[in-house]
């Protein structure tokens, strides 16, 4: 393995790793810990996303828009990986993993509080009467395959990981659990990339695109990370 110099951390990037480091060594009794971490996170999103009501130069997105179909699919697909997290954190004693599931609990949560104060301030509804991705394509494309199968059609969301991967990981443990974490957790955020691509790229709203872009960046980096650490452990369970 390579090893690649580390770009300078962003403030948010140091923030996560000050969360992380307070995740290393956690017990059983480390668990109300980190879930009052997890609510913490939960009500910054929603006090950072209620500053949209102080933008009145931002038009307000409507029901169809690009803006409120990644604000709501977007937070099912962090949901996905907070619950990923937290599986993996349970079966996982190394400090490194357990660090980087705190990172990223945390920061998805805030990020999904964000985006649900949102959609209440636009006063649009926390679903789409269309389904799931219905506002990624143009050709209509992801919003036929979420609408195909699924349980309303979240399975079809990039990246998104499937009931039966879901429960491998449940019975998982040691390294075996934490190779099937880091797979389905870099194919996650490769789903995540491509929705929150196309939101930086067609959203209008600047918020929107603000945190999509960070989204982008953030995700993408992490990637590397959780290759590098996979690769450690001799990659995927199924190789």
């Amino acid at each position: 393995m390579t090893d690649v110099p580390a770009p300078a951390p962003a403030p948010a990037d140091r923030t996560r790793s000050a969360l992380g480091q307070a995740f290393v060594g956690l017990s059983g009794t480390g668990r109300a810990v980190v879930a009052l971490l997890v609510l913490l996170a939960l009500v910054v999103g929603t006090a950072v996303g209620a500053t949209l009501v102080a933008r009145p130069d931002a038009a307000t997105p409507s029901d169809g828009s690009v803006e409120a179909g990644f604000a709501r699919d977007m937070q099912a697909h962090h949901a996905q990986a907070v619950e990923l997290a937290v599986l993996v954190r349970d079966r996982s004693d190394d400090e490194t993993l357990r660090a980087i599931a705190l990172d990223i609990l945390t920061i998805q949560q805030q990020q999904i509080g964000q985006m649900a104060a949102w959609l209440r301030l636009w006063g649009l509804p926390a679903a789409s009467p269309d389904g799931p991705m219905a506002w990624m394509s143009e050709d209509g494309e992801h919003a036929h395959a979420a609408g195909a199968g699924g349980t309303g059609g979240l399975s079809a969301m990039p990246g998104w990981v499937q009931a039966a991967d879901m429960a491998a990981l449940r019975d998982a443990d040691g390294t075996d659990a934490e190779r099937l974490f880091l797979s389905l957790m870099i194919d996650h955020h490769v789903g995540g990339v491509e929705m929150a691509g196309y939101a930086a790229e067609h959203a209008r709203h600047p918020e929107v695109t603000r945190l999509a872009q960070g989204i982008v960046d953030s995700q993408s980096r992490e990637q590397v990370v959780l290759q590098d650490l996979l690769d450690a452990r001799g990659g995927p369970l199924d190789d």
